[in-house]
């Protein structure tokens, strides 16, 4: 959707992310929305239509960003069982700022109850292909049941990121990927 917007529509995307993030979804009103991005109300429902539309691609585009910043985190890491701690340290490295919320589509999720919802699905859509690439991780270090070990990992994740929203836990990621490690390290196939 990105590419068809207008300059104002880029901005309200921008706006629209950083915002539905810091202050949460039912707390960001349009008003606010468009007088961030410097555009107007007609602005955002020609290039939206609605501001749940606005949302749907808000997180969208931020699941593009992030699965594409971690493809280009594992790119640097040729060791199939570090590629699959990478994960962790990727996501260290997004929520090390202090005014992390934690994970920005597990928010989305518990301020949207209807699972129907365009944005909800975005973050099923996330969630799925976040765990799938762990599982294609996972299969690279030879581990058994690597859908079932990225199910595991995908608990640790979301677990770390709600240390980070409930208690500021700037830590939570490295310590999920401590957890992580004994327990990539206790499905290794040993050789026969």
């Amino acid at each position: 959707m990105a590419s068809t917007l207008s300059r104002g529509g880029e901005r309200l995307l921008q706006a629209a992310e950083d915002l539905f993030y810091r202050q949460g979804i039912v707390a960001t009103g349009v008003d606010t929305l468009v007088e961030t991005a410097g555009v107007s109300k007609p602005t955002l429902y020609a290039q939206f239509g609605s501001k749940e539309a606005l949302l749907a691609a808000a997180l969208d585009h931020r699941r593009t960003r992030r699965l594409e910043g971690l493809e280009r985190h594992l790119a640097r890491v040729a060791e199939p069982r570090a590629r699959l701690l990478a994960v962790f340290d990727w996501l260290t490295a997004w929520h090390g700022d202090p005014a992390s919320r934690g994970c920005a589509f597990l928010n989305a999720a518990a301020e949207l109850p209807d699972p129907g919802h365009p944005a909800r699905q975005t973050v099923s859509r996330y969630k799925a292909q976040l765990r799938g690439r762990m599982s294609e991780l996972a299969a690279e270090c030879g581990v058994s049941d690597p859908d079932d070990l990225a199910y595991e990992l995908l608990l640790l994740i979301d677990g770390a990121s709600s240390r980070v929203l409930v208690d500021g836990d700037a830590d939570a990621y490295q310590r999920a990927a401590a957890a992580a490690a004994r327990l990539i390290d206790s499905r290794l196939e040993t050789p026969a």
